[in-house]
């Protein structure tokens, strides 16, 4: 077991988490436009909206990864293994962050659209420097537990061959088919990696919540 931990360390540290904070990322932008589309007053654009997170959130994400890994090189469309899961866990992400994002939005006060229209904010120059600033007070701890939720599904990525965590803990007991402390010893680097970021999400809190009066 002694000789199984650094690989899985290693392959926490360059595959599991950047996949983890890239998904994330491009997940949360697309969700921001999923977001706005679903507040759309145009039907058409906020439909779309809503079938989209309905078919993210009704499909389970391996289904989601195997129909990019597997299901689109049938239609001559081929991706490696980490940018295949990187596509798949960002649009899981996007169809899960954009109702906490317009939900974050939409408890913002209307007065607060019609001050920034007051002093010539535009839309877009409201909702960035008015709204947004104060969503984010709300969206925070949701979104948080989102990412540790993303952190934690990279492990479904093993099953299409990316050599993150799990795969590596797969690769490292089968010589030996010594499964249960291997499996116990990457159980552990999981619960750490999000003790971690349970601590970063409650700091974030607390400096997004100094300026509010109690």
């Amino acid at each position: 077991m002694k000789d199984s931990f650094w690989p899985m360390v290693k392959a926490t540290v360059i595959r599991t988490i950047p996949l983890a904070l890239i998904s994330f990322g491009v997940g949360l932008v697309l969700a921001l436009f999923v977001a706005l589309a679903r507040r759309s007053k145009q039907p058409v654009l906020s439909g779309l909206a809503r079938l989209f997170i309905s078919v993210v959130r009704g499909t389970p994400l391996l289904v989601q990864l195997f129909i990019i890994f597997y299901g689109l090189p049938e239609l001559g469309i081929r991706f490696n293994p980490f940018v295949a899961a990187a596509i798949a866990l960002s649009i899981n992400v996007a169809g899960y962050a954009a109702e906490i994002i317009r939900s974050a939005i939409e408890s913002i006060p209307k007065g607060q659209w019609e001050a920034g229209a007051t002093v010539g904010m535009g839309y877009a120059t409201t909702l960035r420097r008015v709204i947004l600033p104060q969503a984010a007070r709300t969206a925070v701890p949701p979104l948080s537990n989102t990412f540790i939720s993303t952190v934690k599904d990279t492990s479904l990525c093993a099953l299409i061959l990316v050599v993150e965590l799990v795969r590596t803990a797969q690769n490292a007991a089968a010589p030996t088919q010594k499964f249960f402390p291997v499996y116990v010893l990457a159980g552990l680097i999981y619960w750490v990696v999000c003790l971690a970021l349970s601590f970063l999400q409650s700091r974030a809190e607390t400096r997004l919540n100094r300026f509010v009066a109690a």
